[in-house]
């Protein structure tokens, strides 16, 4: 069986959300799951800041930045596949387009480098819906004065439909809604048919998502790291 890491930037809410969705799709056995436990900004200045990401072993990185001895034997493991959950963060002053674009254009391919999935603003974009289905999460936005009064988590706990994260999206048929409707809501943005067995291009969305930042001030609410499970296996959200 082939093994997969998948690197999550905090040690909470992202990985209680993975960790549930692996498990809910049956695939949890053949992914190692591991926090960095800091931003994707953090992960720039460690292995592109210096303008060569390729001599940079991500796995030996990731090794010697692990605290826990017994955990940094996960990182002399031989994975097939690579994956980097980040959240977009634009509030944070490390913040800069350029180095999102730059990470998001080499971390596009599982088996190779990587791929990332940005969250947008955040990884609880997962949780912002008042109801599953949600008729109205195609609109909602953030914009960046929320994001730099640290007001959105606040903002999804009280939208969210139970005001329970443990409580929501329990089963896979709720899963799959929640799934569906983040596609559905990426693929409008780029302004492209829907397609479920092929997710959007995570490219284009990030491209959208810094124009709208830069014109103005907002990004659309969505949580991408939900695609991997249609990448997985489109038949799981079927």
């Amino acid at each position: 069986m082939s093994k997969i890491l998948m690197l999550v930037e905090g040690a909470k809410t992202d990985v209680r959300l993975m960790e549930k969705l692996l498990d809910i799709y049956g695939i949890s056995d053949n992914h190692e799951l591991i926090s960095y436990n800091t931003n994707i900004y953090e992960l720039y200045r460690e292995m592109f800041e210096d303008g060569d990401p390729d001599s940079i072993d991500l796995l030996q990185l990731l090794k010697e930045r692990e605290p826990d001895a017994d955990k940094k034997k996960i990182f002399d493991e031989r994975y097939s596949d690579i994956l980097l959950i980040f959240d977009l963060d634009p509030q944070d002053h490390l913040y800069a387009d350029y180095k999102i674009i730059e990470m998001a254009e080499y971390f596009k391919e599982s088996s190779d480098m990587g791929k990332l999935y940005i969250n947008y603003p955040m990884v609880e974009a997962f949780y912002h819906m008042k109801d599953i289905p949600d008729d109205m999460y195609m609109s909602y936005t953030v914009t960046m004065d929320e994001l730099k009064e640290g007001t959105y988590k606040q903002r999804v706990n009280h939208e969210n439909r139970n005001h329970d994260y443990t409580k929501f999206a329990v089963d896979k048929n709720e899963c799959n809604i929640v799934i569906k409707q983040n596609i559905e809501k990426a693929y409008a943005i780029i302004r492209q048919a829907c397609d479920y067995n092929n997710t959007p291009d995570n490219g284009l969305i990030l491209q959208k998502q810094l124009d709208e930042l830069q014109n103005d001030q907002f990004v659309w609410v969505m949580c991408t790291c939900v695609f991997y499970i249609a990448d997985y296996n489109p038949e799981f959200i079927e």
